[in-house]
C-alpha cells in the first residue's frame, strides 16, 4: 500500500492493518519529514486517544491530515504508534 499527498509518497508498506476502512501504516514505513505535530485530539470509544499530524510540503498544508494512537486501549495495541491518512491523501 501506498499514501500519496500531491504527488507525494508519505508511506509505503506491504504491512499495513485495515481497521475500519483505514489503513494504518507502520512507523517504520512512514516519511515524517512531512508531518508536522498537531494540538488536535479525537476519542475514539475502544481504540482510545487520537494524535493528529498536519502534512506540510513545498508551502502547501493538509491540517489534521494524519493520525496515529501512541497509546491504544487493549483492543487497538496492534495499531501502537501506526498511522493512518485522511481524505486529502490517496491510499492505494
Amino acid at each position: 500500500m501506498r499514501a500519496v499527498w500531491k504527488d507525494t509518497v508519505m508511506a509505503e508498506s506491504g504491512n499495513t492493518v485495515l481497521v475500519e476502512g483505514n489503513h494504518y501504516f507502520p512507523p517504520g514505513d512512514v516519511k515524517r519529514e512531512n508531518l508536522v505535530e498537531s494540538d488536535h485530539r479525537t476519542r475514539c470509544p475502544w481504540k482510545g486517544l487520537a494524535h493528529y499530524y498536519h502534512i506540510v510540503n513545498n508551502g502547501e498544508k493538509s491540517e489534521n491530515a494524519v493520525w496515529s494512537y501512541p497509546d491504544p486501549k487493549e483492543k487497538a495495541r496492534h495499531i501502537t504508534g501506526y498511522f493512518a491518512f485522511g481524505k486529502d491523501v490517496k491510499v492505494e
